[in-house]
């Protein structure tokens, strides 16, 4: 209906005007890509070939009140996110802005009151540990194989509902108030959505509400067993909706008119989208604060036995939903931080690639940046960030190249995992994130994984997703019509030894070990 609606304007949505000779001038036109994650906000602007034409982006800050607990504020996500978007429409006529796409750090828990949209407490993010002993106490009533086999997920801290939970127990009176239906709760794109429409909305789509442990991926429905099983008042949830369409429209004063918000899904999910992995068995891997390899299954969830997680990867309009195997690694690009921003042995104007470059191996050092425990495939929360193998001839270059080792590493852990629970192989690695700008990562990636990686130019699949599902939304694309990506692709080949990699590999494992289990 709303491509018959535009079918009389030509193109859809094509503005025109007189040259001054008289032709008529095509104006473009744009999606805006809104990619709010762990570190940064991000606004991004595509025309329709897929081009980006301007970009904004804010940092945003986390706390860690103590060990293993992470928070953010709320309001922070919002203005860190609405103020990139400004830095990206700066100059730009909003009235070529065809639809609006949302990606978001995903699991990271939000409750607000409905009337005021104030948040009630800070955001728990997705790496938080403060209800490992929740999780624990849940898994020895021996309710984890129900858990797992409704929504694909393990019981573990790092998924949403017990994250509700603790915050409903925690402020005084906020239980009484949630059942009563006064309270939200949101995960990212809930609140930017809620923010974007002047609070009329509450809505969530179906990847980022697979990531709660309350949503039901065979039914697609929020569960009533899990709902009271994590003591979640059904009240506090948003609607779920497609990942496509028009699923809502914006308050005017933000953009100068209403403009359609027509792609909704979680930063991995939206990746994988942008990389075109519509096919079953195609994969992608994204470097980010953490490393997030996800395999389009197809239309139906394939269990793991390999400590993976079973999610959903999309839905679109009539179509069935889409679903993927994932592996989460907790800290990939947050290792490099530490070393940066905690131990402060990387400078701001610091080549890593040159000083890596300026050494033949880290000296026997291994790295095991399990500052939350550890993801998949081994989902260990009494890991602890290990760094063994350190001598006096231990040099910051060393520690630098153990850590950027140990996201190839930790990726080869998934990808074998993988391998076995879809009992397909992956023969190319498409990646993006910001940490694919080492190139010496994305060699030793190849190196060990012993197939091509395959970097997206642009780094930027996690917005072009949210694009391409926003642009599917309102008629301006269709899988068969997407933008063409291939010409901004660089292949890294394998180059070393196979008994060199897997010895490498082998003492990975070993230096595994010792950080597994440190707390217990």
């Amino acid at each position: 209906m709303f491509r018959a609606f535009l079918s009389g304007f030509g193109k859809p949505w094509t503005n025109t005007a007189k040259g001054f000779l008289g032709g008529v001038i095509e104006s473009p036109r744009y999606i805006l890509a809104l990619d709010q994650g762990t570190s940064s906000s991000r606004a991004i602007l595509f025309d329709e070939d897929g081009r980006i034409v301007r970009m904004g982006q804010r940092s945003l800050a986390s706390r860690y009140p103590r060990p293993g607990w992470v928070e953010q504020d709320p309001e922070e996500i919002w203005s860190s996110q609405w103020s990139a978007v400004q830095d990206c429409l700066a100059g730009v006529d909003r009235a070529l802005i065809l639809a609006v796409g949302i990606a978001n750090q995903r699991e990271t828990i939000i409750l607000f009151e409905r009337a005021t949209g104030k948040p009630v407490y800070p955001a728990i993010g997705w790496q938080c540990q403060r209800t490992f002993n929740v999780c624990a106490d849940l898994k020895a009533q021996g309710v984890g194989p129900l858990v797992r086999d409704k929504t694909g997920l393990p019981l573990d801290a790092y998924f949403s509902a017990t994250k509700i939970a603790w915050i409903l127990d925690e402020v005084p009176g906020l239980r009484r108030r949630a059942d009563l239906g006064e309270i939200a709760a949101a995960t990212v794109d809930s609140w930017l959505m809620h923010k974007l429409t002047g609070g009329r909305h509450h809505l969530t789509d179906v990847s980022n509400a697979a990531r709660t442990s309350l949503f039901n991926i065979q039914t697609l429905l929020w569960d009533q067993d899990l709902l009271r099983l994590f003591r979640v008042p059904p009240a506090v949830l948003p609607t779920v909706v497609d990942s496509s369409g028009l699923l809502a429209y914006s308050e005017a004063s933000l953009l100068g008119r209403s403009v359609p918000i027509a792609g909704l899904a979680g930063d991995q999910q939206a990746a994988l989208f942008g990389h075109r992995a519509f096919e079953r068995g195609m994969a992608k891997n994204t470097y980010g604060t953490g490393a997030f390899l996800l395999m389009n299954t197809g239309q139906r969830p394939v269990s793991s036995s390999h400590g993976l997680l079973t999610t959903v990867a999309w839905r679109l309009p009539k179509e069935p939903t889409q679903y993927a195997l994932e592996g989460s690694v907790f800290s990939a690009g947050s290792a490099i931080q530490w070393l940066r921003h905690q131990l402060r042995i990387i400078e701001p104007h610091d080549d890593m690639d040159a000083l890596v470059a300026s050494i033949q191996d880290t000296g026997d050092v291994y790295f095991v940046p399990a500052f939350s425990g550890t993801g998949a495939p081994n989902w260990d929360a009494n890991a602890r960030g290990t760094i063994v193998g350190i001598t006096q001839g231990t040099s910051r270059a060393h520690l630098i190249r153990a850590a950027l080792e140990s996201i190839a590493f930790q990726t080869r852990d998934v990808l074998g995992a993988m391998r076995s629970d879809a009992n397909m192989d992956v023969k190319i690695l498409p990646v993006d994130g910001g940490v694919t700008r080492s190139q010496f990562l994305m060699a030793f990636q190849a190196d060990i994984l012993n197939i091509p990686v395959v970097r997206l130019s642009l780094g930027e699949a996690t917005a072009l997703g949210a694009a391409f599902l926003a642009g599917h939304g309102v008629d301006l694309w269709d899988k068969g019509n997407f933008p063409k990506i291939d010409d901004k692709l660089e292949t890294f080949w394998p180059s070393m030894d196979d008994n060199r990699s897997n010895r490498l590999y082998q003492r990975w494992q070993r230096a595994l070990q010792k950080a597994e289990g440190w707390t217990q």
